[in-house]
């Protein structure tokens, strides 16, 4: 037999309004009357039966949110007059009947409830909004056009803003320092004279040519893909705010600054680097403002094709500075004067390290672009873009995987041939390490409990170490330098001593 009393001697309980829900119930079951177990309870029935109010705030393992028995007291109340008026029920009374017994067994539950129990709920609750992913903030291109609308008409701050925001500032100076880091890594001779090379070293206005041309040149594409998408864009929170889709601009006016950014930049790159460089940057604009931005809407394997386009720079980066100590001149603009220089800074040996820092930036894309499209895979699927993350989180998982366990073959790649010291695999690898690990989360929970972010901010930080590491551990640099502040002579004398 249970000694448990009803639930509606719960409710007439007189001192519901004074005490906490645990300690009302225990005042309900007078019929057998318990010891408590400790004090405190006991204290709590002495207050309340001698008419203190009791704040259930206080008691936080009991405290029962929305002040839920009030509401019965007051629902219960006003079906009773409703009785004593009509001497029957109507629907009114039914539905605060079902409404009183629904707010009861809510309340029941929270007081049968243990406190540990509570807490642990309130603590997953806690966890997952924390690990939830937050929308991501809007590009630098919605920023600067807020900030030109907010501009005078006509002003040199608008003009400038809106101009900046069509080369979506962020991606473009990311773009321009993969090309740096990768004509830094460029292993220099340790030794040149003027019969190997005209430049001592590599040449600082040679990068100048190079950064500025790469910039107009991602300039350019950019602008383009914003003109192919404003219907689209239109559609996404983080894009809404773009230049084109706010009408800050005319289309007319953003193909022409396309159009020379795109000319400028190629200039640039075939007048102050080489012309193997500058087809590399025109042919790049091509493949991302029509190849990329059209598969975006008709396959996910746009996503492989944007990392080509992403792949392309560092390349870039390495021509510039192996043409320096190439031995193939261009006189003349021909045709086959360019193709044997171009053959011989892209089909050669010495090419292999560019084509190694051009698959660290491909493979690098997939984890990266992923975990940063499954926060809003929704807007993508609704704007009309066809992402891996919207069709199947599962294999863009898997294939996250796949790029970040690349990372480490590729870094000891660059070791064996001789672009970075030994000592690369090592450092490189805990970056690495870092990265796949998320991947591993990500691909286990298929991008739920926050792992998507994790991997997002992962490999934000892993492309800038990874690239840090090998400009400074590139091959020979420290024992150069070794040398230059010892005073030891270069090992490489003897060779020229010998052809003498």
């Amino acid at each position: 037999m249970s000694l448990r009393r009803p639930v509606a001697a719960l409710v007439a309980s007189p001192y519901t309004r004074t005490v906490c829900l645990r300690c009302a119930r225990k005042l309900a079951q007078t019929i057998q009357p318990t010891r408590p177990f400790h004090s405190a309870s006991r204290l709590q029935q002495i207050a309340a039966a001698r008419g203190y109010h009791v704040d259930r705030t206080f008691f936080w393992a009991n405290a029962y949110r929305g002040n839920k028995l009030e509401e019965l007291e007051h629902i219960r109340e006003g079906s009773a007059r409703q009785l004593a008026t009509q001497g029957r029920r109507n629907n009114s009374t039914r539905a605060a009947d079902v409404e009183a017994t629904t707010i009861l067994t809510e309340a029941q539950t929270t007081v049968e409830d243990l406190p540990h129990r509570r807490r642990k709920k309130l603590k997953a609750v806690t966890t997952t909004e924390v690990l939830a992913d937050t929308p991501l903030p809007p590009d630098a291109s919605s920023i600067l056009s807020q900030s030109a609308a907010a501009a005078p008409a006509k002003s040199w701050k608008r003009a400038f803003s809106i101009y900046l925001a069509l080369t979506k500032p962020r991606l473009a100076f990311l773009v321009t320092l993969t090309t740096t880091a990768s004509y830094s890594i460029y292993p220099v001779p340790a030794l040149l004279t003027t019969a190997a090379t005209d430049a001592p070293s590599l040449s600082t206005l040679t990068l100048l040519f190079l950064t500025s041309g790469t910039f107009m040149c991602i300039a350019s594409a950019n602008t383009l893909n914003m003109m192919f998408e404003i219907a689209h864009d239109a559609k996404m929170s983080r894009t809404r705010n773009r230049p084109l889709v706010r009408g800050l601009i005319s289309k007319r006016a953003a193909l022409l600054f396309a159009i020379a950014m795109g000319a400028a930049g190629t200039g640039a790159l075939w007048y102050g680097v080489n012309p193997t460089t500058a087809l590399l940057g025109c042919g790049n604009i091509a493949l991302y403002a029509f190849a990329y931005t059209a598969l975006k809407r008709i396959h996910p394997v746009n996503t492989w094709v944007g990392a080509l386009v992403g792949g392309i720079p560092p390349l870039m980066g390495w021509c510039a500075a192996a043409s320096q100590y190439s031995t193939t001149t261009v006189s003349e603009t021909t045709f086959a004067s360019v193709l044997a220089e171009s053959k011989e800074l892209l089909f050669t040996e010495q090419a292999i390290g560019g084509w190694l820092i051009a698959a660290i930036l491909f493979a690098w894309q997939f984890p990266h672009f992923f975990a940063l499209a499954y926060g809003v895979r929704q807007e993508y699927a609704g704007a009309g873009y066809k992402m891996l993350t919207s069709t199947n989180m599962a294999m863009a998982s898997r294939v996250s995987l796949r790029y970040s366990a690349a990372m480490f073959p590729i870094c000891v790649a660059l070791s064996y041939y001789n672009v970075t010291d030994p000592a690369f695999v090592a450092t490189s690898s805990i970056a690495n390490a870092w990265m796949l690990r998320e991947a591993i989360r990500m691909w286990q929970h298929t991008g739920e409990r926050g792992t998507a972010r994790a991997l997002f901010w992962a490999s934000v930080w892993q492309l800038p170490i990874v690239l840090v590491l090998a400009m400074v551990q590139k091959k020979g640099l420290w024992e150069r330098i070794w040398r230059g502040v010892a005073g030891e002579p270069e090992l490489d004398d003897e060779w020229i001593d010998e052809e003498d």
